[in-house]
């Protein structure tokens, strides 16, 4: 059994290695087929399927709060993927998982109707989750896989002290503000600080970059094959028990609020 362990170890750190060689050579190829800007952060104007999450972004805010009154039974994310263990520690970044690691969650789904509809109109879509991250929590500066996606946050719940919470893209900071998208391109180094005493919540989701032919195919080819890992497999695979105790959690929540219901004295 030890042994099996050690070669799997072995067998996953290699498969790591040679991926972020091919990475580093897909970049340069990858960013020459775009359509869009290769900017660290991109307008969101140049995106006009975007346009309705700022447009119903108070829905997506209703779904939210309700989807929080049962926040400890939202994973965090180093739950999800040990591989987010180095940004992701002690419980302080949770994510609601909608679209993740090539699955739908139709349970999740189903809480949050208004935001999934929105998100079906979202070309190529990747992923998909409500992040929230606890007050005082920085996650640490890190790189995308892959120049061949980009990375949508939309601002749900901002601490007031905006100044002291903002994702750094490269040079750029950039705070988030409630109903208003932030639209970048994760491959360049960034961080998230919330050095706030309130948490912060944002809608989160990835779609596949605007590219010529070539960069499209070979894109679709890097991805096919990274869903093939254990870096998509592995979390894909708990992601369905995560599912299942957030809906125990809210059939509880429910039976409780109608034991309350039955419990009041009748009117007169």
């Amino acid at each position: 059994m030890q042994l099996a362990d050690d070669f799997r170890a072995t067998r996953r750190k290699k498969v790591k290695k040679f991926g972020k060689r091919l990475i580093r050579r897909l970049r340069g190829f990858l960013a020459s087929q775009s359509l869009v800007s290769n900017d660290p952060v991109l307008n969101p104007a140049e995106f006009p399927f975007l346009k309705p999450f700022e447009e119903r972004w108070q829905e997506i805010h209703g779904e939210l709060m309700k989807i929080l009154e049962h926040k400890e039974s939202v994973p965090a994310f180093e739950e999800v993927s040990s591989d987010q263990k180095r940004i992701a520690k002690g419980q302080q970044w949770r994510t609601f998982i909608l679209y993740g690691f090539g699955a739908k969650l139709q349970k999740n789904c189903a809480h949050a109707p208004v935001t999934t509809k929105l998100l079906e109109q979202v070309p190529t879509l990747q992923t998909a989750w409500f992040s929230i991250l606890e007050p005082g929590y920085n996650i640490t500066a890190h790189k995308g896989v892959t120049k061949g996606i980009l990375r949508v946050h939309l601002g749900l719940v901002v601490p007031d002290d905006r100044e002291n919470c903002y994702m750094r893209v490269e040079d750029r900071k950039c705070p988030w503000e409630p109903g208003k998208l932030l639209v970048f391109d994760d491959t360049y180094d960034h961080e998230v600080r919330n050095d706030t005493p309130q948490e912060r919540v944002v809608l989160l989701f990835d779609f596949v970059r605007p590219m010529r032919f070539w960069g499209r195919v070979l894109n679709w080819i890097f991805i096919q094959g990274l869903k093939m890992t254990a870096y998509y497999q592995e979390p894909k695979a708990r992601m369905k028990g995560f599912e299942e105790q957030f809906e125990a959690a809210t059939r509880r929540a429910d039976r409780i609020l109608e034991g309350m219901g039955d419990e009041a004295p009748a009117r007169r």
